[in-house]
């Protein structure tokens, strides 16, 4: 066996360069508000955006890979600065794989949140496997570390926390924002 398989969450989160994230149930609640006329509505935290500048504030890469589309999204990911975003991808390895091409990384260097049967593929592979408290079972039993905080409701944040604690980054990373920055 690999001495890399015991490897404790902190230890694994001192590696990372870079972040992926799932969007729903994940960044969101899981929860889509659908109106008669087929627009959806999806609710985030600002404290899962702020968590996201951070990172990228202490040079940590995020991506996006999420299974549906959603143009609102797109938008809020864009205005938080994240430069890799794959929405309404069918299968989510070919997009993480052109990831780590771009980005020039190995799977020990990523992080993966998600949670639910179609992250597993991802979280398997990365370096560090994170999931929300309320996530499918096999997102649970597929984790490195589980945030105590349900999807959209500060999970993100508390994962982004965790990472730049372990790096002794957070603290770097909070001061290079400025007073009163949107989140």
């Amino acid at each position: 066996m690999s001495a890399g398989l015991h490897k404790s969450p902190a230890e694994r989160a001192r590696n990372i360069r870079c972040v992926v994230f799932d969007i729903d149930g994940v960044i969101t609640d899981c929860k889509l508000y659908l109106g008669p006329d087929g627009l959806e509505l999806k609710a985030v935290n600002v404290r899962d955006g702020l968590g996201i500048k951070l990172l990228l504030n202490a040079g940590i890469e995020v991506a996006i890979i999420s299974g549906r589309p959603s143009p609102a999204m797109q938008a809020r990911f864009e205005y938080l600065g994240v430069k890799h975003v794959w929405l309404d991808v069918d299968e989510k390895i070919p997009a993480y794989e052109k990831l780590l091409a771009k980005l020039k990384l190995a799977d020990s260097q990523v992080a993966v949140m998600g949670d639910d049967v179609p992250d597993l593929p991802l979280m398997q592979r990365a370096g560090l496997a994170l999931t929300v408290a309320d996530a499918h079972p096999t997102a649970l039993a597929a984790a490195h570390w589980i945030s105590h905080l349900n999807g959209g409701n500060g999970a993100v944040r508390e994962a982004c926390d965790f990472i730049l604690a372990t790096q002794n980054e957070g603290r770097s990373a909070a001061a290079g924002l400025m007073v009163g920055a949107r989140s």
